[in-house]
């Protein structure tokens, strides 16, 4: 059997993912922090050295700078990223004057951080995002919108579609209607996102994140939505006419088809996928709750 993970953390109005690849090798989309239901703030960069044992990162993929989206950046240095992806145009002074004094540091090692990461990868290097031989088979595919206005950074978004034998999973970050129009219009787009399986929900369900012909594009199997537990949008509503439906299994072992699944209710939500012994490709889901 050979399968790739993806685990979606419960990062409150975050975003923060986990992506082992089918030859072990270890991708991180966001860097969100939650409480993971306790009092204290949870890491998930600091969970994955500690509880996954893993010392280094090959890739990390930041969609936007963003708090909700990089909360953990002060544990980046210390997974020492081999590749990072970010939008690169993005001007630092306009989303500076825009941080708070609480947040205004983590935007500073966030710009600290792009600046070092300057030099390309070349296609023939082992770490080349590109090359699915790298990544044990499985295909990256990234999107960045650019021609947006910069007042609202949402719109500038790293579109990321991971595949594996057969089953595509989506991570669109922040997008907007604006970005939505742009990205169609990308060559390749539409034919790398079209009838995905696992869709994150742009912008944490939320309706400015909603295009309807871009999600109806999408169609996936199951939207999750990385929300907290005050939310602004009821995700499901409309989510479900967009999904196909999928079961889900939950902690104490019972399933159910889902359309939409949510961190805020679900908890974190692990997602294998791949082929078996026996030539059939799977796409297996779980909650945390």
């Amino acid at each position: 059997m050979s399968e790739s993970m993806i685990v979606f953390w419960d990062v409150d109005h975050g975003s923060a993912a986990y992506l082992r690849s089918p030859n072990g090798r270890h991708i991180v989309i966001d860097l969100g922090t939650g409480s993971l239901g306790t009092s204290e703030e949870f890491s998930p960069l600091d969970h994955l050295r500690t509880q996954y044992n893993i010392s280094q990162l090959d890739y990390i993929i930041i969609t936007h700078p963003h708090v909700d989206h990089i909360n953990d950046i002060f544990q980046f240095d210390g997974m020492r990223p081999k590749v990072f992806l970010r939008p690169r145009h993005l001007d630092k002074k306009p989303i500076l004057e825009k941080a708070s004094e609480k947040d205004k540091p983590k935007i500073e090692k966030y710009f600290e951080i792009s600046e070092r990461y300057d030099q390309p990868i070349a296609d023939s290097s082992p770490n080349a995002p590109k090359n699915p031989d790298n990544w044990g088979g499985l295909k990256i595919r990234s999107f960045t919108p650019s021609s947006c206005g910069q007042s609202n950074i949402n719109n500038h978004s790293v579109v990321a579609v991971f595949s594996f034998e057969g089953i595509k999973v989506l991570v669109p970050g922040d997008n907007e209607p604006p970005s939505w129009n742009e990205l169609n219009k990308m060559t390749g787009f539409k034919d790398e996102t079209k009838a995905v399986d696992i869709l994150l929900a742009p912008h944490h369900g939320r309706d400015s994140g909603f295009d309807s012909d871009t999600m109806k594009h999408f169609n996936p199997r199951l939207t999750i939505v990385s929300d907290g537990a005050y939310c602004d949008t009821s995700a499901t509503d409309r989510y479900k006419p967009i999904s196909r439906g999928w079961t889900v299994y939950k902690k104490n072992g019972s399933s159910e088809t889902r359309y939409c699944v949510t961190t805020r209710k679900d908890g974190v939500v692990k997602v294998t996928f791949g082929r078996k012994e026996k030539g059939k490709s799977f796409l297996n889901v779980k909650t945390g709750k």
